[in-house]
């Protein structure tokens, strides 16, 4: 073949419907064609270096013209194709172009599998040229693609340096893929961990565009004498500011990388995010299912040689391989928190009051990890929000509830009488302060249930029992339809009138009654024969605290339809300060107590009957 004659060839696939479906199906972006450029371009230079280690490769971008006349030229100094590999790797569709020896490399040398990366050019350009020249020896090659199907090959007969470079002319419409900023700113991502220089230049001005391959990525041992190193890589790469980090490793030492610990506190159902990099290369930058789900306050820059990526390169099989290296990094980054523990309290302790959440998350399923960090773990206290360890210190006794609407009702009695309760309603709170009791059997460390909170009350004196009998009696008439009984005592804080407290019976009651009124007849009806089983035996109760003046007025009137309507709405106050939803007949007493009141302060202004 000479250098004026040429040969046509065709593809041995419908290319049409291949570059709609790499467009519109496998690929999220055209923009990976950069990535596969890049990929074939370094799995070229580590083929060079497999013949000699020595071997310094390079990979050059050039931006030549603006708009839809735009050339963008790739070219690396790798290893180049003969002839034969033109034939093999660039016209049979789906095959790797990645062999040695006529059989497949094994998944530790390259990372292109599925021979289509050359092939996503077409997204972008009408046409690929590729001129090369291989180190095995040859002729240099033109090779010309084009997405009807066919290609040609010409011999060339000057020789060219051994590599590749790669031609593609900007198609109309896809101009944002030939923008030099664009461009610089999409090398930058897939290629910023590459160890070979990656050099854009485009109106005559060079850039090296990846970051220098930190040494410390080969010996994670060297971050920890490299902080602020560390943590201006992760915020370049990751385009957000960071509060610390911990370095990463599977067993096997082939999933590598570093967690950063995000400066804000983060939601638990918030979307996990992290950069991965298979052979240096960028997979993802928002991979959802590398770490356990109780890491989410931590964003990685993790690199791997040991996943397998999906067809598309953009992200990790869910197989059996991403379980073990999943659990394997969680597993690190537990232990690299307990480290902390023993070596930088003070550091563990910064991280744990940015990240409570998720130290609780981890520390209810290991016990040895709450063991380590309890002391430092915040919960909300009748004493405020406090860390664990001091309120250990301060007391020897501690209570806590099971949910929030027991904290409620007894935190304002807690408070003035300096009980110390801790809230274990919100999630993970209830199962730590429990597992608390394991790690200090010799201390009093028990649930407060509401209706036990009268411990600390002062009982009325036997004369105040018989004045105010009667008048106690007509409050439980008032309240009978709730099924409610009223207690008079004394109690802290005095400005606090009332509270309401129910056992786990009257809460079910509560329960079954409110299903019941949104319920169908057929099922109110069995609704209504349970409740009938429970009210037998099962009242709330409500306190009235005889300190308060509210009460102590409303007692010392002897004005019964007062006191009725006044316990009534004491009632349903005291409900909405624990967070209780009202049901029908108590939404009633809290929209007519205010006009009942009117009628009854117009009726003594009539001179009406004060009984």
């Amino acid at each position: 073949m000479n250098s004026h004659t040429q040969e046509e060839f065709r593809f041995q696939v419908d290319l049409s419907g291949m570059i709609n479906i790499l467009s519109n199906h496998l690929y999220s972006s055209p923009k990976v064609f950069l990535r596969e450029l890049l990929q074939n371009a370094v799995d070229a230079i580590t083929a060079m270096r497999e013949r000699d280690s020595s071997y310094q490769g390079q990979v050059r971008a050039e931006v030549i013209g603006t708009g839809n006349g735009a050339t963008l030229a790739m070219e690396d100094n790798g290893i180049g194709l003969t002839e034969e590999d033109v034939h093999e790797f660039l016209a049979m569709i789906g095959q790797s172009s990645k062999r040695k020896d006529g059989q497949l490399l094994g998944e530790t040398s390259f990372i292109g599998r599925f021979g289509i990366g050359l092939l996503s050019c077409f997204m972008v350009s009408d046409e690929i040229v590729l001129l090369t020249r291989s180190a095995k020896g040859g002729p240099s090659l033109e090779w010309r693609g084009k997405p009807d199907g066919t290609y040609s090959i010409r011999k060339l007969e000057n020789e060219l340096s051994y590599g590749t470079k790669v031609y593609l002319r900007c198609k109309p419409g896809c101009e944002l893929y030939f923008d030099p900023a664009n461009l610089e700113e999409w090398f930058g991502d897939y290629g910023a961990l590459l160890p070979y220089p990656v050099v854009l230049e485009s109106e005559g001005v060079s850039r090296t565009i990846n970051i220098p391959h930190p040494d410390w990525m080969n010996n994670l041992s060297l971050v920890r004498g490299r902080r602020e190193e560390v943590l201006k890589f992760g915020e370049q790469l990751l385009g957000e500011q960071v509060h610390d980090f911990i370095p990463l490793s599977s067993s096997s030492g082939r999933t590598s990388g570093i967690a950063y610990i995000l400066p804000y506190s983060v939601n638990l159902s918030a979307k996990r995010s992290h950069r991965v990099y298979l052979k240096y290369m960028l997979v993802s930058e928002s991979a959802e299912n590398i770490l356990p789900d109780w890491a989410f306050f931590v964003k990685c820059i993790l690199w791997t040689d040991e996943l397998q990526p999906t067809a598309s390169r953009e992200h990790f099989y869910e197989n059996e391989k991403l379980e073990t290296v999943r659990t394997e990094l969680g597993e690190s980054l537990r232990r690299e928190l307990m480290n902390l523990a023993d070596q930088d309290p003070e550091r563990l302790k910064g991280i744990i009051q940015l990240h409570a959440l998720s130290m609780k998350a981890l520390a209810v399923e290991d016990e040895t990890f709450f063991r380590m960090i309890h002391r430092w773990l915040p919960f909300e206290s009748s004493y405020g929000r406090r860390d664990l360890g001091e309120l250990l210190d301060e007391n020897e006794e501690l209570y806590f509830t099971l949910t929030l609407d027991e904290y409620r009702q007894i935190m304002h009695v807690a408070a003035a009488q300096s009980l110390p309760v801790i809230n274990g309603g919100y999630v993970y709170d209830a199962g730590l302060l429990e597992g608390l009791q394991r790690l200090y059997p010799g201390r009093k460390i028990e649930r407060l249930l509401p209706e036990e909170v009268s411990f600390s009350f002062i009982d009325l004196t036997a004369d105040e029992r018989r004045a105010y009998y009667e008048l106690i009696r007509e409050g439980d008439i008032a309240l009978q339809p709730f099924r409610c009984r009223v207690q008079l005592q004394r109690f802290k804080p005095a400005a606090l009138p009332s509270l309401f407290t129910l056992s786990k019976e009257s809460s079910d009651l509560r329960n079954l009654i409110a299903a019941e009124e949104v319920s169908t007849t057929e099922l109110s009806s069995i609704l209504n024969s349970l409740g009938a089983s429970h009210q037998e035996q099962v009242y709330s109760t409500l306190y009235l605290n005889l300190d308060n003046e509210v009460i102590a007025r409303i007692f010392g009137s002897n004005h019964l339809e007062i006191l009725r309507a006044a316990i009534e709405m004491l009632y349903v106050n005291a409900l909405m300060m624990g967070h209780y939803p009202l049901n029908r007949k108590e939404m009633q007493v809290l929209n007519e107590g205010i006009l009942r009141f009117i009628d009854l302060g117009l009726s003594m202004n009539n001179g009406g009957d004060t009984k």
